[in-house]
């Protein structure tokens, strides 16, 4: 069994993308770091549907970071389909976008987020964020048991 703690990204401006990476360098999280550019992209690795055909679908990320404003399937409507989903229901999802809108937060936490993170402008401060949300969720937090 696999036993690597995949970080799943569900971002789709590259300069964001960059600077996680970066984030997480810095915070030394060597964790595997899969970029999903879309909503679409997003549910076709974790159902292993398309392009991910044949992937583990039992091996879910530890962790899953999705901005709000995404291509072809926004975010707040992909965490709906993965908490409709019993294969993705208790999957740990943050959202870590930019959005300060209220009504945002409000859905986030009504579709079932765990966190709701507002991205920090200067790269120390995101920095900083990103090796919080890697300690607590990939070293402290106790990972919901898989649905059989």
């Amino acid at each position: 069994m696999n036993s690597v703690k995949v970080i799943l990204l569900i971002e789709d401006n590259p300069s964001d993308v960059d600077l996680t990476r970066r984030a997480l360098d810095k915070a030394r999280i060597a964790n595997e770091l899969v970029v999903a550019e879309d909503g679409e992209e997003a549910l076709a690795y974790l159902w292993g549907t398309g392009a991910n055909a044949g992937r583990d679908t039992s091996q879910l990320p530890a962790l899953t970071l999705l901005d709000l404003k995404l291509p072809r399937i926004p975010g707040l409507e992909v965490l709906r389909l993965l908490r409709a989903d019993s294969r993705t229901r208790r999957m740990p999802v943050v959202i870590l976008t930019s959005s300060k809108e209220e009504e945002d937060v409000a859905a986030g936490y009504d579709l079932g987020i765990n966190s709701y993170i507002r991205k920090p402008v200067d790269f120390k401060q995101f920095a900083q964020c990103i090796e919080q949300l890697g300690l607590y969720w990939l070293v402290l937090n106790e990972p919901p048991p898989k649905v059989r």
